[in-house]
């Protein structure tokens, strides 16, 4: 198709034409700028339209209506596209992937630039995947699922690592992560293996009544105690710490940390708070519902030691609110400072973060800018005076 002629050309060849002396004919000015003499008619035709000599569309007119139909051409494809995307990805059980619509799209006359514009991908992806539609990681994944997949077949009691195996004796190596991860997503377990339960269980029922109500305040020491347990990794495996904590003075007057999160961590905490706190008949002992505070042993303790035991409500964090906002400092101070390589390690640190900076240099705004021990020294000295 030959290329339209420039507009300025055009526009000298209709102002030559108009301005011809007598005796000039209009082929002979066609001949003269190498133009056929039906387009200097056609070109004389449109500007005496142009100029409101003859009725008609205007060039002006032309191309407003040629760009309003390039629009509504152009509309029609991005809703076209919307609508099959939005068909496409309500299809269940099937992979969301966007660059085979965009192929089909392409094939019905969509441009690539205009798909890949409304559903926001980039071209260049695209054609990288039309140049090759299946990678080699996704081929070599396919071979490693029919090897997995005939191994489980012919034994499926086989977990996954015995499933690897067989798959290497197939001729098809992989780590054992990615024979889980392949078993996983297409739910090849092992016949003798325990069923997946969620977790529905709640906790029992309170063995006390909440005798706080989140009402976290003591007018003297041994009062009222808050207990709560955390745990916390390391290479080597979790740590718990239980401790309990004064609400007098914020102080944490005892603490266990053991690998194992039984109720003898519980007791053992309450047990060191007692004997460094001396007499604590008839303090409020305020815990959540877990399992090691609503046990035997840890109630016999609460008893053995005149202590009076109190209960929040299940998943209420408010209700043990302070004991949670020393956790909280512990996190952020200690735990997340670092990767701990084994539990020694982190015992010391926590160990020595309490005992060290929160008790004796940590300032607290709700004691008057004094540490827990500054506070618990004054306020004791002063009530003694007092008495």
């Amino acid at each position: 198709m030959p290329k339209p002629y420039p507009r300025e050309f055009r526009d000298d060849v209709v102002r030559v034409a108009r301005n011809r002396e007598d005796g000039v004919t209009l082929e002979q000015i066609a001949a003269d700028f190498g133009v056929h003499p039906m387009t200097l008619t056609k070109w004389l035709r449109q500007a005496d339209i142009d100029d409101g000599v003859k009725p008609g569309t205007t060039t002006s007119e032309s191309a407003e209506l040629r760009e309003a139909r390039r629009r509504i051409r152009l509309l029609e494809q991005e809703n076209e596209v919307l609508r099959r995307a939005a068909a496409y990805l309500s299809q269940a059980n099937l992979p969301k992937r966007l660059y085979p619509l965009v192929k089909e799209l392409a094939a019905e006359g969509v441009a690539v630039a205009v798909t890949c514009r409304v559903l926001k991908l980039a071209r260049q992806p695209y054609y990288r995947w039309l140049a090759a539609p299946i990678t080699d990681s996704e081929l070599t994944e396919a071979y490693r699922s029919n090897a997995l997949f005939d191994a489980h077949r012919d034994d499926p009691e086989f977990g996954y690592r015995f499933l690897a195996d067989e798959a290497a004796e197939a001729g098809e190596s992989m780590t054992g992560r990615t024979a889980w991860r392949i078993c996983s997503a297409n739910r090849w377990w092992s016949v003798f293996g325990k069923p997946r339960r969620s977790k529905t269980t709640r906790p029992g029922p309170p063995v006390h009544d909440d005798l706080v109500n989140r009402n976290f305040t003591a007018d003297r020491p041994n009062a009222l105690w808050l207990s709560d347990i955390s745990e916390h990794r390391t290479s080597e495996g979790k740590l718990y710490i239980c401790a309990v904590k004064d609400v007098f003075s914020g102080r944490i007057v005892g603490y266990s940390i053991d690998s194992r999160m039984k109720s003898r961590l519980a007791v053992t905490a309450l047990n060191n708070a007692v004997a460094r706190r001396g007499e604590v008949a008839g303090c409020i002992v305020h815990t959540d519902r877990g399992s090691q505070f609503r046990s035997r042993r840890f109630v016999h303790a609460l008893n053995r030691h005149d202590l009076v035991g109190s209960m929040g409500r299940v998943g209420a964090a408010g209700d043990n609110a302070a004991m949670e906002s020393f956790f909280s400092l512990l996190q952020r101070n200690v735990l997340d400072r670092c990767s701990w390589n084994t539990r020694e390690q982190l015992r010391i640190a926590i160990v020595t973060w309490i005992e060290r900076t929160y008790h004796r240099r940590r300032r607290q705004t709700r004691l008057g800018r004094l540490t827990p021990v500054e506070f618990e020294t004054i306020m004791t000295t002063a009530a003694r005076q007092a008495a």
